[in-house]
């Protein structure tokens, strides 16, 4: 009753018209963030011709511009990756015919690196924009978004198919049509997940945007203005000041959009979490408690809900109460066999296109080659993501159930997640050489440094929606130790820890080219395994064997994913129902 009244109290005084001291408040950073939006988005569309040299300064007093154009390309990509995931796991949840093949899609789609997509996107988006620069940044910020979309579409698709069963009920006992069951219970129960997820989908961007902003095309090497750039000159330089400034321009960068974004999202979403309470502590943003005082902006969204309200209404069910699924058994069968013989067919064609590869362009001697290295990168794989868990979901755990904890650790874990492995280099060509290391072994750990935060963040996203009562109900039963640990804490974290494990392994495979081939100036360190070997032809210009590498990479991923991941996957879905 108590808050209620606060809430009609609140409500009340900000019936009236004129601004008041929080709309003065945010007037100054609201601007700041237009101009800056404007003027990024001017210099990303200005005349360009490709062979024009783009200079990048190692000038620390350019530092605010490349952040500036990096983090406008890499929120429009995480703009065009929340778009994808809310189609494809919508689609891929609800039609099985449909989830037969997008979901080894996507095991594909995750496997293959960046460089890969780089390859195929540059030359259509320049031709799509000649003459502008706007294609190289379409082209750029299609890099990045494959670094963004899988995890989002993932986590999505996992909260989806989990949906608890009372939900459900209610769901039908309302009658909500597909479109209305999607918007009012799918999206907010999954949407603290796809949050955290998205936060780890901008640390996946940064972590490749050297791959990302600098870019060879046509016999150029174009570096678009950001901080990409800047690293990657900086490593060709030798300039280690120049990298500190980097790091530090990327805590910046993250720390302000974690305060003027993130924070209040997370704050914001609390109210999804499901549950009857609220629990001991919830997320806190002062931005978002700006907001909501500000008369203008109450205003504003209180249009866009009404909007938003109006546009679900406008999707109701049939007058029968039936949806279109409900067609026939006979009817449904027959298409599904239908649909499995086209994906036999599809299957066949593929191997048989990749039986006259071999022969024809690469040999059987070099493909068994390759698949031998895929072996060792599978090894490095599975031991690295093996140890990442079992350090970092009791971590998880912890920060997912202290709320008040999580928002201290939530700049540092996105900074960490971050972090280019690139900029490692120095360090670690510095420790290899002068202590003759084995490559093979002490490179492996960088293949999980930028992927193990999968896990993190997956698993906070699930300790944090376990619900109030839960945890009560199980104090009051007197579980304590492994117990609680095995009844409650590791079933409800089981999903997401799936789900943050077949991203954090996809994205290793990924991270094996940079990984297992590492460069600092002159200085070159190998270890044996598919990354390096895609990394050599790549340097080498070799096309058949890029192709090979990258082949296998997807058909290790996509049958990991498959026999392995998918199991454990379906073991955590039926436990939720």
């Amino acid at each position: 009753m108590l808050e209620r009244f606060n809430l009609q109290k609140r409500e009340a005084s900000l019936v009236g018209k004129a601004p008041n001291r929080w709309d003065w408040a945010l007037l100054p950073l609201v601007l700041v963030i237009l101009v800056a939006l404007a003027f990024g988005a001017m210099q990303m569309s200005r005349p360009f011709a490709v062979g024009e040299s783009l200079s990048i300064s190692l000038d620390p007093a350019y530092l605010p511009y490349y952040l500036l154009r990096t983090i406008l390309r890499m929120f429009s990509a995480l703009a065009v990756s929340l778009l994808f995931s809310l189609v494809f796991a919508a689609i891929a949840a609800k039609y099985r015919a449909a989830e037969k093949a997008m979901i080894p899609l996507l095991d594909i789609l995750q496997s293959v690196p960046i460089l890969g997509f780089q390859a195929i996107a540059i030359a259509p988006f320049i031709a799509l924009f000649p003459g502008n620069i706007l294609g190289v940044e379409c082209a750029a910020i299609f890099a990045i978004f494959t670094s963004q979309a899988w995890n989002m579409a993932f986590s999505l698709y996992q909260s989806i198919r989990t949906v608890p069963p009372e939900l459900n009920e209610a769901s039908r006992i309302f009658r909500l049509s597909g479109w209305q069951r999607f918007w009012r219970l799918e999206l907010p129960f999954a949407i603290p997940g796809l949050l955290w997820n998205m936060m780890m989908s901008m640390s996946g961007g940064w972590f490749f945007l050297v791959a990302a902003e600098a870019i060879s095309v046509a016999g150029q090497d174009i570096k678009l203005p950001g901080i990409g750039s800047y690293i990657a000159v900086a490593i060709e330089a030798k300039d280690g000041h120049a990298i500190a400034w980097a790091i530090g321009a990327m805590l910046a960068g993250i720390l302000l959009y974690d305060q003027l974004f993130f924070r209040p999202l997370l704050a914001w979403a609390d109210k999804f979490r499901f549950e009857e309470s609220q629990g001991e502590s919830a997320q806190q943003s002062w931005l978002l408690n700006w907001v909501r005082r500000s008369r203008w902006m109450h205003r504003l969204t209180g249009r866009f809900w009404a909007l938003m309200r109006r546009a679900l209404s406008g999707f109701s069910v049939n007058s029968n109460g039936r949806s279109m699924g409900h067609r026939s058994a006979a009817s449904f069968k027959a298409w599904s066999r239908l649909w499995d013989i086209v994906l036999m067919l599809a299957t066949l064609g593929a191997v048989y296109r990749l039986v006259v590869f071999v022969h024809s362009d690469v040999g059987w001697g070099e493909a068994g080659h390759v698949v031998g290295l895929g072996f060792i990168t599978l090894l490095r794989v599975l031991l690295l993501i093996g140890l990442a868990s079992l350090v970092w979901v009791p971590i998880a755990v912890w920060i997912g159930l202290r709320p008040q904890y999580s928002q201290r650790v939530q700049a540092v874990a996105q900074f960490l997640a971050a972090f280019p492995v690139n900029l490692m280099f120095p360090l670690v060509v510095f420790v290899l050489v002068t202590l003759q290391l084995n490559p093979n072994i002490w490179l492996s750990p960088l293949m999980v440094f930028g992927t193990q935060w999968y896990i993190l963040f997956n698993v906070v996203a699930g300790a944090s929606a376990i619900p109030h009562e839960l945890r009560l109900a199980a104090d009051n039963l007197g579980l304590k130790g492994w117990l609680k640990w095995k009844r409650v804490y590791l079933p409800a974290v089981f999903p997401s820890y799936i789900t943050g494990a077949i991203t954090a392994s996809g994205g290793s495979w990924n991270a094996s080219i940079v990984a297992e081939y590492v460069t600092w100036g002159k200085t070159t360190l190998m270890a044996d395994g598919l990354g390096s070997y895609i990394k050599q032809m790549t340097e080498t210009g070799d096309f058949h064997r890029i192709a090979l590498g990258i082949g296998v990479m997807c058909v290790f991923v996509m049958f990991l994913n498959r026999f392995f991941w998918r199991k454990l996957y379906l073991l955590a879905e039926n436990h939720s129902r």
